[in-house]
């Protein structure tokens, strides 16, 4: 596999404080790299210089070997970089199938006459498309309930679904498994590893390290802005030092 993501000596300040400070990461590609740390860390915040909705105070973002430093939002979007967010951002007064076929709402159409209009081949092919991702999310059987109606994790499917539906290449996701119980973390885990298969690449930020450890190939040990530790998980996770100087935590491997 080859680097998907550069970041080179990033920095980020707000109000003469630096969240981000001289940071450097590469992304393998085909690979799912998780981003631990305490709160403060800056996680969040590079997260957002990713994705575009921050730009950095200096150094440059590397995509596909093409500068993406100040580019905006949906221009990193149309070259293939998706969020998901930690507090999910569905429509629950819409139906599952619904929620996905706003996701390809450009402005020139109404998203509901694939549904309720007489549908072109190109409404059809939404169709398709949405109901792939609510199969491969388990959640197809359910296409026409209302998202209100789901349980906290199988929104949080559902906007995974949702951000399938844009065909990005590389995934960032926030908190996958927050709040949500037991056995529908292992669901959205090993569904989450199952984008490896289909050549996605995946950041991940997340609190729980027994769930860090079962999905991530490689780790980024985030305080203070700055990368103080990366390898893969035994090495980090494994390490009594960094999880009880950083986090507080005993050793979890």
């Amino acid at each position: 596999m080859t680097e998907i993501l550069r970041l080179k000596n990033i920095s980020r300040s707000f109000d003469g404080l630096k969240a981000i400070d001289g940071l450097g990461m590469n992304i393998e590609g085909g690979k799912i790299s998780a981003i631990i740390g305490p709160n403060g860390a800056g996680k969040t915040t590079l997260f957002n210089l990713i994705c575009g909705y921050l730009y950095p105070d200096g150094g440059r973002i590397i995509y596909k070997d093409k500068d993406i430093t100040m580019l905006n939002p949906w221009e990193r979007a149309s070259n293939g970089i998706g969020r998901h967010f930690q507090d999910i951002r569905v429509f629950k007064k819409l139906t599952l199938l619904e929620n996905l076929l706003v996701t390809f709402n450009d402005g020139s159409e109404n998203p509901f006459k694939a549904i309720f209009g007489r549908k072109s081949r190109r409404e059809r092919d939404k169709i398709e498309i949405a109901m792939k991702w609510l199969d491969f999310v388990g959640l197809a059987d359910m296409k026409k309930s209302l998202a209100e109606n789901l349980s906290w994790g199988q929104q949080k499917l559902l906007s995974l679904a949702r951000l399938l539906c844009g065909d990005f290449d590389l995934l960032l996701i926030d908190e996958p498994v927050s709040g949500v119980n037991p056995d529908m973390v292992k669901i959205i885990l090993k569904k989450i590893r199952e984008l490896k298969e289909l050549d996605k690449t995946i950041i991940a930020v997340e609190h729980d390290m027994t769930a860090v450890k079962e999905m991530a190939d490689y780790i980024y040990f985030m305080d203070s802005g700055r990368i103080v530790a990366s390898g893969e998980p035994t090495d980090i996770l494994g390490n009594h030092e960094i999880m009880q100087s950083y986090m507080g935590l005993d050793n979890v491997a």
